[in-house]
């Protein structure tokens, strides 16, 4: 007798990913694929976790880009939350938080809206600083809707 056995795939209690990628558009894009392949292979839906890790390694390769130094991706699955967390080398140059996000008053400005984006698409994020001279911008999707 052949039985097929049917699983339901839920989120893991624990699952981790880090990389230190070079601050560059190459590094950025490669973070974006990782993240993709990543969930993936834990059965996790990367649409979202993919839009806003490119936004996030975007901003990190433009405005925390230091010669000579990279910057960090992590994906972390704890319960039913992704914690997706880009760190930089340039702690002084800190990003608006949540709710002070403002859009370009140019509608045709092709810069400008990265973090608009991640406001739209996480459940909760904000921005960590250090330790010296580091910070890290973060970002948490709901793995259960």
């Amino acid at each position: 007798m052949n039985q097929e056995i049917l699983r339901t795939q839920h989120p893991s209690t624990e699952q981790a990913f880090t990389v230190l990628l070079s601050l560059t558009r190459r590094g950025a894009r490669l973070a974006r694929l990782l993240t993709v392949a990543h969930l993936g292979a834990w059965g996790l839906p990367s649409e979202s976790a993919a839009h806003i890790v490119a936004e996030l390694a975007a901003n990190a390769s433009v405005h925390g880009r230091v010669q000579g130094r990279d910057f960090q991706l992590a994906l972390a699955v704890s319960g039913q939350t992704l914690r997706i967390e880009v760190t930089d080398t340039r702690g002084d140059s800190v990003p608006p938080g949540p709710g002070a996000v403002k859009a370009p008053e140019d509608d045709y400005a092709e810069h400008g809206r990265g973090l608009l984006i991640v406001e739209a698409l996480a459940d909760h994020w904000g921005v960590a600083p250090g330790p010296v001279p580091r910070k890290t911008v973060w970002a948490e999707i709901d793995l259960v809707r």
